[in-house]
């Protein structure tokens, strides 16, 4: 039986201390938060330690997507900060991604540590996508040797499809049933997303606006561990 999937907290907030708040409070149901670009400019690699001091892990989502010699240079200082996963743009072309991949193995073999996920961006969930264009991108991530891509649940089962079991699907946009779209138009549900066939579920603002976020967290894992949740 393939592992279970994950749930993962983003940490789409702008102060260090709510960051601090929802890492405290979920920890270690939640053993994953993502960074992204407004919490990271903010505070640096300061916010990154401060999680992994707690035990957690970082999804660093910076979307790396520049010309390859800088992207490398950007995920040598990822792989120094011991992140767990980040992300690039697949639309930098397989040069960039290709210079990507080759610097976290050099840098993760240099410092002896296990080299990050490296996870390529499909299409934004804020916008629209066919099928065609998120597997398109998601060949080419794999052919520069990615481990993985970002993608919404309506292409995540023709990706694990195309792409095998060993291909690494996240999923964002994940909401409780009956919670509203917010600016992501490719939602899903923990379950819809599981189905699908995603390894890590990206949740975000249905547990940092909640009047309980332990709470919320809570429901969201127990469908997680729901029998129909499981995959075989």
């Amino acid at each position: 039986m393939k592992q279970r999937a994950q749930m993962i907290l983003a940490l789409d907030v702008d102060d260090i201390q709510q960051a601090k708040y929802f890492v405290n409070r979920l920890y270690p149901k939640i053993r994953t938060f993502k960074v992204g670009p407004v919490l990271f400019t903010a505070y640096g690699p300061r916010i990154i330690d401060c999680i992994r001091k707690k035990g957690a892990q970082v999804f660093l989502d910076l979307k790396f997507h520049d010309i390859p010699n800088t992207v490398a240079g950007a995920v040598r200082q990822a792989v120094r900060l011991k992140v767990k996963m980040l992300t690039l743009h697949i639309a930098g072309g397989s040069s960039m991604l290709e210079a990507a991949v080759k610097a976290a193995e050099e840098e993760s073999k240099r410092l002896n540590i296990t080299a990050p996920l490296l996870i390529g961006v499909t299409v934004l969930t804020s916008q629209g996508a066919t099928p065609a264009q998120v597997l398109g991108l998601a060949k080419e991530a794999k052919a520069a040797g990615l481990d993985g891509v970002v993608c919404s649940v309506r292409e995540a089962k023709a990706l694990r499809k195309m792409a095998g079991a060993g291909f690494v699907i996240v999923t964002p946009g994940i909401r409780p049933h009956a919670h509203g779209f917010d600016d992501q138009r490719r939602v899903a549900t923990v379950s819809d997303a599981v189905k699908a066939g995603s390894d890590f579920l990206v949740v975000g603002r249905p547990i940092l606006e909640a009047k309980d976020p332990l709470a919320a967290m809570q429901a969201m894992l127990q469908e997680l561990r729901a029998p129909s949740s499981s995959r075989k």
